[in-house]
């Protein structure tokens, strides 16, 4: 059996909060899942308020909740996270009728606010639709994606959907996400929108910064890609998945607050047997949920 990922990593968010109270909602905390497992974690805010957690049971996704007051809030949460993944010949992994999805999946053959798969079903069918049907045909999404998109920090905005990436060829990950995501149901294929940070991302695109990615479901199980091309797959901790960047928002803020400094980290460490695994690339199908 394959040993397991050992992988720490740490956030630091900051904020002046100029009227109070505010509300924050935040989503930063490592799902708990059968294939990743949350070893230690430590969480801490500079302001003495109660902290409350909810887990989504779909997604596993862990939302805190608090309320602060006027000054600086400064959020910190470190954990150690092993990741098992699931490991398939690619060959071997296929699509599901839509007749046959379980109904926990149904929601992500639908739009959504910023996949607009209706939109791009026409360009979708021509371009994909008489491939093969299974994880070579959403490979082939993804690397499509890759190829036509350019990767420009900055060139987009909280509302660029994937119709605007489509037209404009340019982007940052959550673009490259969402157009891949609206290009596979748009063919009936269900796709998610996923975050974690980006593990392996090249130094000059800037420091260390959350992720996200693209899950599809195939053979019965979320398998993983990475349209931007920027980042390791196998060294992506989950957090939280959705329908799109809507549901999945790392901060959500309600009130009069200024962002302030964001620092991030993440590398491997000793699994149980003492070794470093390091996260690597692979062209094997890979998956971190069963859910």
């Amino acid at each position: 059996m394959q040993q397991p990922l050992a992988l720490r990593y740490e956030v630091e968010l900051s904020y002046e909060v100029r009227n109070g109270p505010a509300d924050f909602i935040f989503n930063v905390q490592a799902a708990r899942t059968p294939r990743q497992w949350v070893g230690w974690e430590s969480l801490a805010t500079t302001q003495f308020v109660p902290l409350q957690e909810f887990v989504d049971p779909p997604s596993a996704a862990r939302f805190l909740r608090l309320q602060a007051y006027p000054g600086e809030l400064v959020l910190r949460y470190a954990a150690k996270v092993q990741l098992q993944h699931h490991r398939q010949h690619p060959a071997d992994v296929q699509e599901i009728r839509v007749a046959d999805l379980p109904g926990t999946v149904l929601p992500f053959l639908y739009p959504s606010r910023y996949c607009e798969s209706d939109k791009l079903n026409a360009f979708a069918m021509a371009q994909f639709g008489s491939l093969w049907q299974g994880h070579a045909r959403v490979q082939a999404i993804c690397d499509w994606v890759q190829r036509h998109v350019a990767f420009a920090s900055g060139s987009s905005s909280g509302t660029t959907s994937a119709v605007d990436t489509f037209q404009e060829r340019r982007g940052v990950c959550r673009d490259f996400a969402h157009l891949m995501i609206a290009l596979c149901r748009a063919v009936n294929i269900p796709a998610r929108f996923t975050t974690g940070l980006d593990y392996g991302a090249d130094p000059a695109l800037g420091p260390t910064d959350f992720h996200a990615y693209v899950e599809a479901y195939l053979g019965g199980r979320w398998y993983m890609f990475d349209p931007s091309g920027t980042a390791i797959p196998m060294g992506f901790v989950r957090l939280a998945s959705g329908r799109d960047a809507a549901d999945t928002a790392y901060a959500s803020i309600f009130g009069d607050v200024v962002p302030g400094r964001r620092m991030l980290a993440i590398h491997a460490e000793a699994g149980p047997d003492g070794v470093v695994r390091e996260p690597y690339r692979t062209t094997d199908a890979i998956s971190s949920s069963d859910i």
